[in-house]
């Protein structure tokens, strides 16, 4: 071969280069999530620059103004018809813009603000050398007990990078449910899982068990995520690409060209429905469904208690969301499939949730387990496959994550010398000591029952109507007696804080400064207002149910 064939070679096979398509991104539609991304990243020269004294409330600050910031994006594109007419896929396929998302984003953000009020919580302990502090350790990378945390403390260093990554965990969560391609939703997951691991270890109090419950966070997370790119390979040599719509027209037997490199395994069933189970298997992980639950107790337990309500609430709405998607858009073709699977797992995460809960006497252990019982349930609206069946569990999810941190912040305020006292025997006549925490407990845990006139009722209500209508009545009636059993407990707690005799060394109740304040009121007011008259928020997220496809 000559030389200039040689050369001609080369040249011809150069020449495309000058014609790689520039990226086509859609900013304004993807400004919720830029907002956060951007405080997240100014939180981190925050901590580089910005004197200690003040690190503090610049970080709540920007917090703050970031996170309102980004619910006003979310409400200006919903207002401008992005959840409706029009709903498309935006940065070149890889977000879904549509009704579900921003209604999912929105609960997210609103759930992370009310959070962050508890982060920056700094009354309920006795301040240590004259210096006030927060649920946090003092310095994070030093060793509990050791010399160098006592002198953490006595210099009043406080862990204020907590915010920062608070604000890298909403930006994944606003990504997750909104992925419109497989490795999206993967990046996405990874990207609000990482600074949940390191949150969890943070504790003040109780350091050893913190930094337990995170490095069962992490590794329980790391098989999560090992199955779900397992899932992900399996469906790229399935349909040979890793875009929803891509796979879903295979799935459906609808696609028309065929890349001949992947001609021997596309359309291969085994590929799909292996690659479907792993993929829901790592998204069940994250709802903390029966039997992918075992991290949810021992996590909610160990880290602290502002991040487990923070945790509890707004990565419940992500990972329900991300999970609707895959399932109503990626996976319809194989609901026959699908379908059995998943009422199994509802009903022994129902009622698995709901029995176990009974035995335990930590009232940060009993709320995870009843976290997993409304996994279940909002199961129940996931398997219906009806229009009714997504705004129902968007309105379960909106209802829940509210409930659910102010129960938390609740649990933040009953001390002992320990720190928080949350053995159930020290709950007992909280009632006759102090009457007003007591009975807004007894509301949020009245919610978690699904009595009338709460959130709850509401909620439940909504989800298992759709499960009836798309044709699972049994599930329905598993549901109902998982809730009798679940309202046993919560009626308990409530009798033991109202019928009980106080202790004398029982514990006290601190008096919170205006931000837990806020964050409890705004729980209960949501747990009445969509108890008492649910009908336009049902109506919303009725208008935000159909996915984009």
């Amino acid at each position: 071969m000559s030389t200039t064939a040689v050369h001609s070679l080369w040249t011809t096979a150069a020449e495309p280069l000058d014609k790689i398509p520039a990226p086509h991104i859609e900013y304004a539609q993807l400004a919720p999530t830029l907002i956060v991304v951007g405080a997240a990243i100014l939180g981190v020269l925050v901590e580089a620059f910005v004197p200690r004294r003040s690190r503090h409330y610049t970080q709540v600050f920007l917090a703050v103004v970031a996170l309102t910031a980004a619910f006003a994006a979310v409400v200006g594109l919903a207002a401008g018809g992005y959840g409706t007419t029009k709903a498309h896929i935006a940065a070149m396929g890889a977000i879904a813009v549509d009704g579900p998302a921003l209604f999912l984003q929105g609960t997210i953000l609103l759930a992370s603000l009310v959070a962050v009020f508890t982060f920056a919580e700094r009354r309920l302990d006795p301040a240590a050398h004259g210096n006030r502090i927060d649920s946090f350790a003092a310095q994070a990378g030093s060793v509990p007990g050791s010399d160098s945390e006592k002198a953490a403390v006595r210099a009043g260093f406080t862990t204020t990078e907590v915010f920062p990554l608070a604000l890298f965990a909403v930006a994944g969560m606003l990504v997750f449910p909104a992925a419109n391609d497989l490795l999206t939703l993967f990046i996405a997951l990874e990207v609000l899982s990482l600074p949940l691991y390191l949150l969890c270890a943070l504790a003040r109090r109780k350091r050893l068990m913190s930094q337990e419950a995170a490095v069962k966070y992490f590794l329980l997370g790391a098989f999560s995520s090992a199955f779900l790119l397992f899932g992900i390979a399996l469906l790229y040599g399935y349909a040979g690409s890793v875009s929803y719509a891509r796979i879903a027209d295979v799935v459906d037997g609808t696609v028309q060209t065929i890349d001949p490199a992947l001609a021997g395994t596309m359309g291969n069933d085994a590929l799909l429905l292996i690659g479907g189970a792993l993929i829901l298997t790592g998204m069940l992980f994250k709802v903390g469904a029966v039997p992918f639950h075992m991290w949810t107790p021992d996590v909610y337990q160990g880290a602290p208690t502002p991040i487990t309500g923070f945790m509890a609430a707004a990565t419940k709405v992500a990972a329900f969301g991300a999970l609707l998607r895959l399932l109503y858009v990626v996976l319809p073709g194989l609901r026959w499939d699908w379908r059995p699977v998943m009422w199994a797992i509802a009903i022994v995460t129902m009622l698995g949730g709901a029995i176990v809960a009974i035995t335990q006497t930590d009232i940060k252990r009993l709320l995870a387990y009843s976290s997993i019982a409304h996994a279940g349930f909002i199961l129940a609206g996931v398997i219906a496959v009806t229009p009714d069946g997504v705004s129902s569990v968007l309105f379960y999810l909106l209802a829940y994550s509210f409930v659910t941190i102010g129960a938390f912040a609740v649990v933040t305020l009953v001390r002992d010398a320990g720190g928080e006292a949350t053995h159930l025997s020290k709950w007992a006549g909280l009632g006759r000591r102090s009457p007003l925490v007591a009975a807004v407990f007894a509301v949020f845990l009245l919610a978690f029952a699904g009595i009338p006139l709460t959130s709850g009722f509401s909620g439940k209500f909504a989800v298992f109507r759709a499960a009836a209508e798309g044709g699972a009545g049994a599930l329905v009636v598993i549901g109902v007696i998982s809730s009798a059993i679940a309202a046993f407990f919560y009626i308990r707690v409530i009798v033991l804080m109202f019928f009980s005799e106080p202790k004398p060394e029982g514990p006290t109740v601190a008096v919170p400064s205006p931000l837990t304040t806020t964050t409890i009121a705004v729980g209960v007011a949501v747990t009445l207002v969509l108890g008492v008259a649910p009908q336009y928020f049902l109506d919303l997220a009725g208008q935000a149910s159909v996915f984009v496809r």
